[in-house]
């Protein structure tokens, strides 16, 4: 079962992620926001442990670390209950659970000798997954410096519209765009939004650039 459900580990993985980004535009946003959202999340977890259920120590390690982290603040990613010590102690958990699955999607797409569906699916999911650990990079700087981020989006007491803004931005951020409704207001928000864009352009240049070749070089083979 396992082994059957790692062959679609690419497929999964991208399917929640564009669950989590694009769901509420398709379920009423307060029934996606309050419900479907904390689930969504939960199968990202299982999706991204599946995705390095190779590195079995590994694995195990963020099994349990999510098994104690849901057991000591719940299920669901912010409540308006936690205290700010508990969010930002998810965030980070959050934060270096993805980063470690980015890292494993970019080392077998690297190392993959030919382009293959799986290949292009983990490119998508790799780039996606980058704008959410800018989005936990840069809820983190804003919990302990509020204020680190300003902009209209921003003047809200909702906490889920206020990370819905910050999600926002952290693509807007990774894409380059820059539409000017946030702004970083601090240095060290501002360096954050710096390394963002650069990574996400790192991505485009080097990661992408070399499945494009592996692409063409095994096109060429194959005539």
């Amino acid at each position: 079962m396992v082994e059957r459900l790692y062959k679609l580990r690419f497929e999964i993985f991208l399917v929640v992620q564009l669950a989590i980004l694009f769901g509420s535009l398709i379920v009423p946003a307060r029934l996606f926001e309050s419900m479907v959202l904390p689930i969504l999340y939960l199968i990202s977890i299982s999706a991204g442990i599946l995705m390095i259920s190779k590195k079995r120590i590994i694995a195990w390690f963020f099994v349990l670390l999510f098994a104690i982290s849901a057991f000591i603040f719940g299920s669901s990613m912010i409540y308006r209950q936690e205290s700010e010590t508990n969010v930002l102690i998810r965030l980070t958990i959050y934060f270096v659970f993805h980063f470690v699955v980015t890292w494993n999607i970019i080392q077998q797409v690297w190392k993959a000798e030919y382009v293959s569906k799986n290949v292009v699916l983990g490119l998508m999911s790799g780039y996606i997954s980058l704008g959410f650990l800018a989005f936990f990079l840069f809820m983190s700087i804003e919990l302990t410096n509020p204020g680190a981020f300003k902009g209209i989006l921003l003047e809200t007491e909702d906490v889920n519209l206020f990370s819905e803004a910050i999600l926002y931005y952290s693509y807007i951020t990774l894409l380059t765009i820059g539409y000017g409704e946030i702004v970083p207001a601090i240095p060290i928000a501002q360096k954050a939004a710096i390394l963002v864009g650069l990574v996400g352009q790192f991505y485009l240049v080097i990661i992408t650039a070399v499945v494009v070749e592996k692409y063409i070089a095994h096109s060429s083979f194959k005539d």
